[in-house]
């Protein structure tokens, strides 16, 4: 394994979203993650190519029924010589299967477990469903985003899912990871996507409390400004403008001809919408590629919009090697980057159980007792 968590164990109850985007993050940077996969999932042949998941990249999976005493005690097991347990299930879950972080705290004094909900471990909503929608529009965030006199826009399940949910649970694990190698002791991250996407908030929280917060769509870096926004070309591609602060603007003003007196005081809003709707015309006058021609290393702070297939092929993220190719599916490679230990996709996405025997053999398993697992169906 390479990357700063060489040596590092985490094992990560099978979810959706936010928890294995956590899984996958440690993974990269070089701990072994070991996935707790449903035993009905388990196939009964291996399939003739890897999972197209790519969240679940760099895992070695055991499917275990988690109804059988036995295939509890098996997870205990491996916990007991594990650093980290990352879970997102609904607050009560896991203890109800006897894997609640008293009983494996208990067990293991330097265990870090993570939890990753919607609503977190506890208040009013924490017992109820919910989606990424749900959860940032609670924090104060999803009202926010979008164009002004539209409804709000939620931004795909970047915000609660991955931004404000996985990632900061990863954070939260590094955290503890750290903080138990000097105390000897292990504790509960509670990560909640509801926090997570009102800590992205932050600078907006300090805006409203100054009563400097527009309204939706209105303020300088939600599309209110014409300085700051995505347009569309001749050729109906579109291209990402940033000119900020004045010396980026007035490369705008340069390189677009925005020439008179209409241009002239940047941060006028009452004539933004003219404005907008002014570059907009200048905007469609050329091609994507024109514009990329014309722009492209000034600092204006531009870039072209791009699909996630021409994202692959873009010169900038080649040179970069921003993305990788495993198993025949292209992906961004781990970030961030290091100068000594650099992460790595440790590997495709694993089939449920596809490691159990392994997995097993190192708890000191003997090939009769992993057999008899099998038998009774505590583990596949």
């Amino acid at each position: 394994m390479a990357g700063p968590l060489s040596g590092v164990t985490i094992v990560e109850m099978q979810g959706i979203g936010p928890a294995p985007f956590c899984g996958m993050v440690l993974s990269d940077l070089g701990a072994e993650v070991i996935r707790i996969d449903r035993a009905q999932r388990a196939p009964a042949e291996p399939p003739a190519r890897p999972p197209l998941d790519v969240l679940a990249r760099g895992r070695r999976s055991i499917a275990v029924d988690l109804k059988h005493a036995r295939g509890v005690e098996a997870v205990l097991k491996l916990l007991d010589g594990a650093d980290g347990l990352i879970e997102g299930f609904r607050p009560g879950v896991m203890e109800r299967l006897g894997l609640g972080p008293d009983t494996c705290l208990a067990r293991n004094e330097r265990l870090v477990y993570g939890r990753m909900t919607g609503w977190g471990q506890d208040g009013p909503y924490a017992s109820m469903a919910g989606h990424d929608i749900n959860y940032i529009a609670l924090a104060g965030c999803l009202a926010h985003l979008g164009r002004a006199g539209q409804a709000p826009t939620p931004p795909i399940n970047l915000i609660g899912d991955f931004g404000g949910g996985g990632m900061l649970l990863a954070v939260g694990m590094l955290a503890g990871l750290f903080e138990a190698r000097g105390s000897g002791r292990g504790q509960v991250v509670d990560a909640a996507m509801v926090d997570g996407a009102a800590l992205l908030m932050a600078p907006f929280n300090g805006l409203a409390s100054i009563n400097r917060l527009q309204p939706r769509g209105m303020n300088g870096t939600d599309t209110g400004a014409h300085y700051y926004d995505a347009y569309e070309c001749a050729d109906g591609e579109y291209i990402s403008i940033g000119s900020i602060e004045p010396q980026f603007y007035a490369g705008l003003r340069r390189l677009a001809q925005l020439d008179g007196p209409l241009w002239d005081d940047q941060l006028d809003r009452a004539t933004w919408p003219e404005r907008k709707e002014a570059i907009a015309g200048i905007f469609r006058t050329k091609s994507r590629a024109e514009w990329c021609a014309l722009m492209e290393g000034s600092d204006v702070c531009f870039a072209p919009v791009l699909t996630i297939d021409e994202a692959w092929e873009h010169p900038h993220n080649v040179e970069r090697a921003t993305f990788t190719e495993v198993a025949g599916i292209r992906q961004p490679r781990p970030a961030p980057r290091f100068s000594r230990t650099d992460g790595e996709v440790a590997g495709p996405p694993s089939f449920p159980g596809q490691h159990t025997d392994e997995v097993l053999a190192r708890l000191g398993l003997s090939d009769s007792d992993i057999a008899e697992l099998r038998a009774s169906g505590a583990v596949r």
